[in-house]
């Protein structure tokens, strides 16, 4: 006896071909995957022929800076890492941030979409102390069956520079915060090896795993990489350190990129990439080849930093794979795998994707191909967490 019985779906793993099968799902899970299935069920959905994907990991996010449904504030952020800083931390008052309302208006339109993982980057500094801990949790406990929220404790001010954030970063983590974060350990800290020892130490002391938003580019970039790898090999912290943004990475010579592509890959260090604005995108194709682990996020939402966004990981797949130019359909496939599986990777999640023993976090859609879904930013007809139908054809299903 199946909980629910999804008939006449396409589920799509990378690599694999799409065939016509039946999904079983009971308990949350997935429990049998194949062309007719048999046995009875207490919900049968015929599916008609769409696609199946799994639930879109979204691996970078600001839940916590986000104004997302609430009244438009023109930007005045202007466009320099400092200034943006700048503007975030001095307006956050007057606009009620962070706020746990506005988080949830966030949540609620990523899951409708079909986002079924999220990984959110926390400021926490002195002034702010844990507010925005308090209120992203605040804002995930509304949707808590319907979306998984991992904090990262984010010194978005800076770490060294900023007395006093080190000691809350850790409270963060005692509190059970998931991740610690870092920033531009030279570019910004101007003391690469101080913040380093500084983070690794902490996600040593409390089981944490580690993210670095590193935005210097050039040979300043790839130094960091390169710090950032040894650490990693030395702490045993293999498949826990992730590094953000890493422009430099989409900017340096053929050479130096599949040097530390090859580098990531034998020491266990993920990418993130977000194709924001004009910055470098980190070359998917390369990435793939070597057997390094990407993901992907929409970065700032509606926030103090950008006036644009919408939550949708789709479109930021799409915008992935238009940047990076992936033109082929399996290179689009790529960008796909690292929006979905490379985030579960990234998040350590052990239970993810479409086969049997796995959560059963999907959605579907009305695409002819993977590579079809994702240039067209295909509309979502079903969306599931853990078994439940959770939005029906954009719109959220009442509890």
């Amino acid at each position: 006896m199946h909980d629910l019985l999804l008939r006449g779906g396409r589920p799509w793993t990378p690599g694999r071909p799409l065939e016509t099968a039946d999904i079983a799902i009971s308990g949350g899970r997935i429990t049998a995957i194949g062309p007719n299935l048999t046995g009875t069920a207490t919900e049968s959905i015929d599916l008609a022929g769409a696609l199946v994907l799994p639930g879109l990991v979204d691996s970078h996010c600001h839940l916590d800076k986000t104004m997302y449904g609430g009244p438009w504030v023109p930007n005045s952020g202007g466009l320099t890492l400092q200034g943006r800083i700048a503007n975030g931390e001095g307006r956050r008052d007057e606009l009620g941030l962070p706020s746990a309302d506005y988080a949830a208006n966030l949540l609620g339109a990523m899951i409708s979409g079909g986002t079924a993982h999220v990984r959110s980057h926390i400021d926490i500094d002195p002034e702010v102390g844990l507010r925005g801990v308090d209120a992203v949790r605040a804002a995930a406990a509304r949707y808590s069956d319907r979306v998984d929220v991992q904090l990262v404790a984010f010194p978005q001010g800076g770490l060294l520079t900023r007395p006093g954030t080190d000691k809350l970063l850790e409270a963060a983590l005692a509190d059970g915060v998931e991740v610690i974060g870092g920033l531009d350990p030279a570019g910004y800290d101007r003391n690469a090896n101080g913040q380093l020892d500084l983070i690794f130490g902490l996600a040593e002391k409390y089981g944490a795993r580690i993210d670095i938003h590193l935005h210097d580019r050039a040979a300043l970039g790839a130094w960091q990489y390169d710090l950032i790898i040894e650490r990693t090999r030395a702490t045993g912290l293999s498949g826990r350190v992730t590094i953000s943004h890493a422009y430099a990475m989409g900017e340096l010579a053929p050479g130096e990129q599949r040097r530390i592509a090859e580098s990531l890959a034998e020491a266990g260090v993920s990418m993130v990439t977000c194709a924001v604005g004009d910055a470098p995108v980190v070359p998917v194709r390369l990435l793939h080849e070597v057997g390094a682990t990407l993901a992907l996020g929409n970065d700032g939402i509606r926030d103090l930093w950008t006036p644009y966004g919408d939550g949708d990981m789709l479109r930021r797949i799409m915008t992935v794979a238009f940047r990076d130019r992936l033109v082929s359909d399996p290179e689009i496939e790529l960008a796909l795998a690292a929006g979905t599986y490379g985030g579960a990777q990234v998040l350590g999640l052990t239970d993810y994707g479409l086969t049997a023993g796995a959560a059963a976090d999907l959605f579907t859609v009305s695409a002819e191909t993977p590579a079809a879904a994702v240039v067209s930013v295909a509309p979502r007809t079903l969306v599931l967490k853990r078994g439940r139908v959770v939005a029906r054809h954009g719109v959220l299903v009442e509890n």
